[in-house]
């Protein structure tokens, strides 16, 4: 057995998750390993569309220029009858709260590239390929790491044992944290003792995904085909590239001698093909699998230092098109506290938040995700054309489909780091995210994040008061004043909505605390400040 090393964090699995934590922990200063079981990425297409807060999440790690050029922006989604008549339409901005299209379209292997090539870039960061772990153990102290095993110790470092392709020899390395990124078999979920727990959802369906130069009848957003004996789901990827998905029963298999017939059948609507395989040569079939779309949730997302993200803490039916983001939520929440609390001493219940303010939120996800399977695809019971006559009926009300739309990412729950004070009139801006803007920067246009930088931040339209300054000071946090920025008046607005002089912004760019309009002060700095080591310093700061 090899020598034993420490790392500050060990990243186990280096899909989109993964690289992008090691990545956004790259920023932050703190050095990872990633251990992946295959050499290279995944060739072939998956997930398909992230929406604008995604889209910010790239724009943190400086790789949102290069997605712009390979994504295609989309209007939104339409839900038709078995006839493809509209039901209704859910629009999407080409310019969203966070800055962004509110959704894009792009092809995974290439957002994959794109991240691997930008963790090349970054000297924090070390990825191992052909590398397949076969245990994750915390240790008994946190002094000691050496060549024993003892029981597992919640605030011990963390014990990680691996093989290396073509080599039955079994390695270690410890770690301070580990990211459990390693998809729905994960084997940190099995390490750190947690079953699923059951959302209700599960459907067989096919997924189809296509290259061709024939014309095709669409759109320029995604179709949803609400037909409660063959519901279909399909969307242009790019210029040539196009995703159907059926839910077909088990005997219509795609395989064979009668494939292409059964395939040409269920393509119809869209795109006429030839009756001979042999003339469509110009409709290629990228790819076609069966997928099984679950709906679950881990039971615990942590275990000492270790944490599960994406695919190994949730499943998503991927009505809603949220599965990817979600875990790339994921790496955006954790990664800013992890790094707080191993490089600047924060107190280790700054961890407990991210499954507190994590797993509600995906929660809600999940369950809007089943809603649209179930209403509007799923189910083949005597409700079931009542249901879809109902949501058609709803959705023609004003404002619905907006409300829908917003609904996919929700405020985060009260917790130490979103103080929500008792509602009065306006809208609560804790939990929720500070929208981006373009703004004026040393005489460029800027995005809002860009002036920002990584860290707290507050953003006032009033004067900074005293306790405002210390609360600044004591978190290294930049004091911004909305009319210093030239942007469009969308920030005064914001604020002046959720009658808020001023609001403190965490690294992850969610209001943590605000300061109600002419009192001065933020909320309930008493909350958080033990959190990130800042009660000392901030002991002026808080309110009398």
């Amino acid at each position: 057995m090899k020598a034993a090393s420490r790392r500050p964090v060990v990243i186990i699995g280096a899909g989109p998750v993964g690289v992008m934590a090691a990545l956004l922990l790259a920023r932050l200063g703190v050095r990872s390993l990633l251990l992946e079981r295959h050499r290279d990425i995944y060739p072939l297409p998956r997930a398909v569309v992230v929406d604008d807060e995604i889209r910010r999440i790239l724009q943190s790690v400086g790789v949102h220029e290069e997605f712009a050029a390979l994504a295609r922006p989309a209007p939104g989604l339409r839900l038709l009858d078995a006839r493809r008549r509209v039901i209704t339409e859910f629009p999407r901005s080409m310019h969203g709260h966070h800055g962004f299209p509110q959704t894009s379209m792009f092809n995974q292997p290439e957002l994959e590239r794109l991240l691997r090539d930008a963790l090349a870039r970054r000297p924090e960061c070390e990825l191992w390929s052909g590398v397949e772990v076969v245990s994750v153990t915390q240790s008994v102290t946190q002094s000691v790491a050496r060549d024993t095993d003892g029981p597992n110790d919640p605030t011990g470092p963390v014990r990680v044992a691996f093989r290396r392709d073509g080599s039955d020899e079994e390695e270690h390395l410890w770690a301070d944290a580990v990211l459990g990124c390693d998809g729905a078999g994960s084997l940190t979920r099995d390490a750190i003792g947690t079953d699923w727990e059951d959302l209700h959802f599960e459907e067989s369906w096919r997924v189809i995904d296509v290259r061709t130069s024939r014309p095709v009848r669409t759109w320029e957003g995604a179709e949803q085909i609400c037909c409660p004996t063959r519901p279909a789901t399909f969307m242009r990827i790019s210029e040539d590239r196009y995703r159907w998905e059926f839910r077909l029963a088990d005997d219509q298999n795609l395989d064979g001698p009668d494939g292409w017939e059964r395939l040409r059948e269920l393509v119809a609507p869209w795109v006429d093909l030839p009756p001979d395989a042999s003339q469509g040569d110009d409709f290629e079939v990228i790819r076609q699998a069966q997928y099984t779309f679950q709906a679950r949730l881990a039971g615990r997302w942590r275990r000492g230092r270790v944490f599960l993200l994406g695919d190994a803490a949730h499943l998503t039916p991927p009505f809603v098109g949220q599965g990817l983001c979600a875990g790339l939520r994921d790496a955006y929440n954790l990664t800013w506290k992890l790094a707080h609390v191993l490089q600047q001493g924060a107190h280790d219940g700054l961890l407990d938040t991210y499954e507190r303010e994590r797993k509600p939120h995906a929660r809600h996800v999940i369950r809007v995700a089943v809603a649209v399977g179930w209403a509007m695809t799923g189910g083949q019971d005597r409700g079931a054309a009542f249901r879809r006559a109902v949501v058609g009926t709803v959705c023609r009300i004003p404002g619905v489909t907006e409300a829908v739309s917003r609904d996919l990412s929700p405020a985060l729950t009260a917790g130490p780091l979103v103080r929500r004070r008792p509602r009065l009139t306006g809208r609560v801006l804790a939990g929720t995210f500070c929208p981006q803007p373009w703004v004026r920067h040393d005489g460029r246009r800027v995005r809002l994040d860009d002036v920002l930088g990584d860290s707290f931040a507050v953003l006032t339209a009033v004067p900074p008061t005293a306790q405002m300054t210390a609360v600044a000071t004591a978190l290294g946090a930049p004091t911004i004043h909305a009319d210093d920025l030239g942007d469009d008046g969308t920030l005064a607005g914001w604020l002046a909505r959720g009658r808020a002089d001023a609001v403190l912004l965490r690294p992850d760019r969610v209001v943590m605390d605000t300061v109600p309009a002419g009192t001065g002060d933020f909320t309930d700095t008493v909350a958080w400040a033990p959190l990130l080591h800042t009660a000392r310093r901030t002991a002026d700061a808080r309110p009398a």
